[in-house]
């Protein structure tokens, strides 16, 4: 394998491990938020923020740690028959099966950085121009020349009622690093399937 695809995938295997194993502690801020739940509806005023709270958490905790979780191998497979096959055949498999994976994640991003878009205000058909010019915006003119570009902000419809955008940019990151740990696998079969262990 050349040494460009070895680079990228020891970067990307670190980059999720990373990354993994900080969202891993993301459950203890849950059960804490949970808790804060559970006991204000028992002894004070229920809290409104907590539910979504949660779900948010949840989101980031699941989404965050999806790259980690391709990487160890411990997503969940059918393996009536996978379980008994040679290295090769799954290999093999796992080679072919990626790419729906990869078109899957595909469509999930367009998606979600086209919610992402409508999150922050933009109602236009060219949500992905917006998404690129706001990004450059940011990095040239700093926050204040961004927030000049932000329309209505989209807000959840419950009584809390906080802005969608960061669990939206969240979910945009996460299925990022799924399509960039997912190339990783990909590289790392047709490595075992030339003989070589990555």
């Amino acid at each position: 394998m050349p040494s460009l695809i070895r680079g990228y995938i020891r970067t990307i295997d670190t980059l999720n491990r990373v990354i993994g194993r900080c969202a891993m502690y993301l459950i203890f801020l849950l059960i804490g938020v949970l808790l804060w739940s559970s006991s204000s509806k028992i002894l004070w005023t229920p809290s409104i923020w907590t539910l979504e709270t949660a779900q948010f958490v949840m989101v980031a905790y699941f989404v965050l740690g999806g790259p980690y979780s391709i990487q160890l191998g411990s997503n969940v497979r059918m393996d009536l028959l996978y379980g008994e096959w040679s290295l090769k055949t799954k290999a093999w498999v796992d080679a072919f099966t990626v790419l729906f994976l990869l078109f899957y994640l595909g469509v999930l991003l367009y998606g979600g950085l086209v919610s992402t878009a409508y999150s922050l205000g933009y109602f236009g058909s060219e949500p992905l121009s917006f998404l690129l010019d706001f990004g450059w915006t940011f990095v040239t003119q700093g926050p204040t020349g961004a927030g000049d570009m932000l329309g209505f902000m989209e807000r959840s419809p419950t009584a809390w009622r906080p802005v969608l955008w960061p669990i939206k940019t969240i979910l945009c990151i996460g299925i990022f690093l799924m399509i960039l740990q997912s190339l990783a696998e990909f590289f790392r079969d047709i490595g075992r399937l030339r003989g070589v262990d990555i």
